[in-house]
């Protein structure tokens, strides 16, 4: 594990941006999408979290359980009964 190191802040066009050692990459496990935070007076730099992950095995779970069928049944609309045609 690779404590504290230090880096430059670096002009990139009208931004600002920091060097990251690939030591402390590949230790972070950091692709190519990060989250930006500040907690109290610290920048955290974490992986991007990916909004459905999980859910491939939370539905395999859910159908194993049997608590895969549909909160509501289908309501009929009075154009599904006059307009529909199967």
């Amino acid at each position: 594990m690779v404590s504290a190191i230090k880096t430059q802040v670096i002009r990139i066009g009208n931004s600002q941006g920091i060097r990251i050692p690939k030591v402390l990459i590949e230790q972070c496990g950091l692709h190519s999408e990060v989250e930006l935070a500040v907690q109290e007076d610290c920048l955290v730099v974490r992986p991007a979290s990916r909004p459905r992950e999980g859910w491939e095995e939370a539905c395999i779970e859910m159908v194993k359980n049997g608590d895969d069928s549909l909160l509501d049944g289908a309501i009929a609309t009075t154009w599904d009964n006059a307009e529909w045609e199967w």
